[in-house]
């Protein structure tokens, strides 16, 4: 899954993510213990996280974000040409004052997961419950181990671009190639993982994670808040 521009990097997007998580935790004055046991992870799985010797998973991130009370975007590692000491490349196109409302391709701020999954952020800047990805899941790759399922506030929307993805929601299963979109409730627990021989990509947006936006709560089909 893009090995090339992960080797590029003096440090992994892991690495930059444990630091910033064990820097927050620290902050609040919580315990590695006191944390973990929240998370109901080992003090070690979590220390791991922290120093970047592993990756957590797609359930337990959101279980540390929650916990902590901050946003992804705050983990969010830029692209490659931030990480290295080679002298970034203009893109063509690029206009004065365009970072605000344009995310260049070369340049999104990425978070590599366990389990063969990686989120790059395509909006410019970041909002605050709202999560507008692109998901690449490598060959054998899932939102958690184990079978395990993930479920937080909010309302996901999904679009396969390519391979093939398997979407649990609750008890049903759905299989979605290429074209195919799914929407759902995201506190139905639920769970993503590739089908077949090549990775699979989706471009997917979640709000409401935080429960700050009034969207998430709107019924299907009316395009207004549920009473």
């Amino acid at each position: 899954m893009e090995s090339a521009r992960v080797d590029d990097r003096t440090e992994s997007p892991g690495d930059e993510i444990g630091s910033r998580l064990r820097t927050e935790r620290e902050r609040q004055g919580l315990s590695l213990r006191k944390l973990a046991g929240r998370l109901e992870i080992s003090p070690s799985a979590l220390s791991q996280i922290e120093t970047g010797r592993s990756r957590p998973s797609v359930s337990t991130l959101y279980g540390i974000v929650s916990e902590l009370g901050i946003s992804f975007d705050e983990l969010f590692a830029r692209g490659p040409q931030h990480t290295t000491s080679r002298t970034p490349t203009r893109h063509p196109r690029t206009v004065l004052g365009e970072e605000q409302i344009v995310q260049r391709a070369d340049d999104r701020p990425v978070i590599e997961l366990e389990s063969g999954v990686r989120w790059e952020r395509l909006n410019p800047t970041g909002e605050r419950d709202v999560d507008f990805l692109e998901v690449v899941y490598d060959v054998g790759g899932a939102s958690s181990r184990g079978g395990t399922f993930v479920h937080h506030a909010g309302r996901e929307y999904g679009l396969v671009t390519s391979g093939a993805l398997k979407v649990t929601v609750g008890h049903d299963e759905y299989e979605l190639g290429p074209g195919d979109s799914i929407c759902f409730d995201s506190a139905v627990p639920h769970r993503l993982e590739t089908i077949g021989d090549e990775p699979a990509r989706a471009v997917w947006l979640v709000i409401g994670r935080a429960g700050s936006d009034a969207r998430a709560t709107w019924a299907p089909g009316d395009g207004r808040p549920a009473s």
